[in-house]
């Protein structure tokens, strides 16, 4: 039987009740007025905005996380495993050791089944929801209101608290590796050995090393707000009702584990348990004559033999020219001007990770 989330309604002051900050994001999808209330075990509950919910325990330890899904209206599995996460610390069956932020990202478009409702969410931070033409619509100032918000949650914090993001997505298509993680570009700083070793405990071994700024959120949390940040894709996009949870139970466990304090062993870190890609080339989309030459159900990370047309462009043509070179993020659907596919690379991190 499917899940009913889109057609709960919870009003603000049934929240204490339900615990079902989801429902109440999806009855208020682009505006909340905040409020506030105090759990019986002393968290201090906050809503700052529709899909924004911050909890600080009496006596917060050493964390401060952020914890996002809904960023792509239409990436169901994180909403629902974040919602659980929320519903069950606000009803108090579980309590967190330390600081969190939840956010629901894209409300309304989640509300209609939709990646995005105008513009890409995911490529609006860093400021590049200012940029452009004509007056901002509902994600360009929702990128915004999502900027000042992380950056009031960490502000708050004392500054040796460590500070953590992780962005939960699904993929728009399957992929040879189901679980992997985007590590935005760290500006010569060493990749987190620690970081590395708990989301490999999370079922997430392969990992695209950026080299590059970019406009995603979890760039924003790394390089604006001193953060681990990452982009988890956690499987392939489906409507609510349709995902199977058990996939995305190691990832649940390790992140309640991380807010409970529970002591749990991580792998020692072997780079040979892992997989490592870089960019080798970014294609964005030029012209509306923008079309992907091979089926549009391919995985990520497939490759092709060197030579393989892979896309064209009005007069521009995209081959393999790199041994292992691989196809991730293939979408022939975005704006022009926008990516429309990455060829990555495997490569070693040895001397690299501290």
């Amino acid at each position: 039987m499917k899940t009913n989330i889109l057609n709960r309604i919870v009003e603000p002051e049934a929240l204490q009740h339900s615990g079902d900050f989801l429902g109440l994001t999806l009855t208020y999808p682009k505006e909340l007025t905040p409020f506030a209330y105090t759990l019986n075990n002393g968290t201090v509950v906050e809503v700052w905005d529709t899909g924004v919910l911050c909890l600080t325990p009496a006596n917060p330890a050493g964390i401060d996380l952020v914890l996002s899904s809904g960023v792509h209206g239409n990436e169901t599995a994180p909403i629902e495993l974040c919602a659980a996460i929320c519903q069950d610390l606000l009803l108090e069956k579980i309590q967190s050791r330390h600081r969190l932020l939840f956010l629901f990202g894209n409300p309304p478009a989640i509300n209609a089944g939709k990646r995005e409702l105008v513009d890409n969410l995911n490529r609006l931070f860093s400021g590049h929801h200012s940029k452009g033409a004509g007056e901002p619509g509902w994600e360009r100032q929702r990128a915004a209101r999502l900027e000042r918000y992380v950056k009031r949650f960490y502000k708050t914090a004392e500054a040796e608290r460590e500070r953590l993001l992780y962005d939960l997505h699904t993929a728009i298509r399957g992929s040879q590796f189901e679980k992997f993680a985007v590590y935005p570009f760290l500006h010569g700083k060493p990749w987190s050995k620690s970081q590395l070793q708990f989301l490999q405990a999370c079922g997430v071994d392969t990992f695209l090393l950026m080299q590059t700024p970019a406009s995603t959120f979890s760039y924003f949390g790394a390089q604006s707000c001193g953060a681990h940040a990452f982009t988890l894709e956690l499987g392939k996009v489906r409507p609510f009702g349709e995902n199977d949870m058990s996939r995305f139970s190691a990832c649940d466990l390790m992140l309640r584990a991380l807010l409970t304090g529970t002591n749990t062993e991580l792998p020692a870190f072997d780079e040979s348990s892992f997989n490592f890609f870089v960019v080798s080339r970014a294609v964005n989309k030029q012209t509306e004559q923008f079309e992907l030459c091979f089926a549009r159900n391919i995985e990520n990370f497939s490759q092709f033999p060197l030579g393989t047309l892979l896309a064209r462009d009005g007069d521009i043509e995209y081959r393999v020219d790199e041994p292992g070179e691989a196809i991730i993020f293939p979408n022939a659907d975005v704006a022009l001007g926008q990516r429309a596919m990455l060829l990555v690379k495997p490569v070693s991190i040895a001397g690299q990770v501290a």
